[in-house]
């Protein structure tokens, strides 16, 4: 269902980095990342964690627990797949970086979040049927 999942994770120089690490842990436990530093909009430093989770039976675990999170996001992410997915059919989803220290998975639109760029397996590589496979799945 899953070909890969790109992950980033902005930390901004307010933020415990050792905590805002365990959130992304608790979300994708096998992530290696990597760390660059850079310059927030005033000049502030922060640190931007990327990577990519490749593993079939990783992404498969991520699948699972993205899907025993509270069915009304579910029902949600379901209704606004249109807008959260790309021609290529890549997902894009935010997950609030806050909730996920405490190992809770809570969909967002806007504000600090953990990014996923999820690929979805689609055959022709398309956003329509990508849309389906994954709408097939969700409540």
């Amino acid at each position: 269902m899953i070909h890969n999942i790109r992950f980033r994770l902005f930390i901004y120089e307010n933020e415990d980095p050792e905590e805002l690490i365990l959130a992304l842990l608790n979300i994708l436990p096998t992530a290696e990342y990597e760390v660059e530093m850079a310059e927030g909009l005033l000049g502030e430093p922060m640190q931007i964690l990327t990577g990519r989770i490749d593993k079939k039976r990783d992404c498969k675990d991520f699948l699972k627990n993205l899907l025993e999170t509270d069915q009304e996001q579910l029902i949600k992410l379901n209704k606004d797949l249109n807008s959260k997915m790309d021609h290529s059919g890549n997902l894009f989803l935010r997950l609030d970086k806050t909730d996920a220290i405490d190992d809770i998975w809570t969909i967002i639109d806007k504000g600090d979040a953990i990014h996923l760029k999820i690929k979805i397996e689609a055959y022709p590589a398309k956003k329509e049927i990508a849309m389906k496979n994954l709408s097939e799945i969700l409540p």
